[in-house]
């Protein structure tokens, strides 16, 4: 769940709880766990704002999540070339 929420950001852009849920077909809870959990490893950033009267929470991957990514997949792509 981690790495799709941090595929699904790697774009650069930031991306609603609403719309991580729903992309992910997770629930409430188990969403916002693994958000929470990214976000204390420093690799996104949260930022809640209101859009009228409705609150709105928006997450954007950091440097340091970008990095993390880039080697996680780095580290995919050699383990699948040793298996060549």
């Amino acid at each position: 769940m981690r790495v799709a929420i941090l595929a699904l950001l790697m774009n650069g852009d930031s991306a609603s709880f609403v719309y991580l849920r729903d992309k992910l077909e997770a629930s409430d809870g188990n969403i916002a766990r693994h958000l929470r959990a990214l976000e204390d490893a420093g690799y996104v950033r949260m930022e809640k704002s209101f859009i009228g009267r409705k609150p709105r929470t928006d997450y954007t991957i950091t440097r340091e999540g970008q990095k993390a990514m880039k080697n996680y997949v780095a580290l995919l792509r050699r383990l699948v070339k040793a298996e060549e």
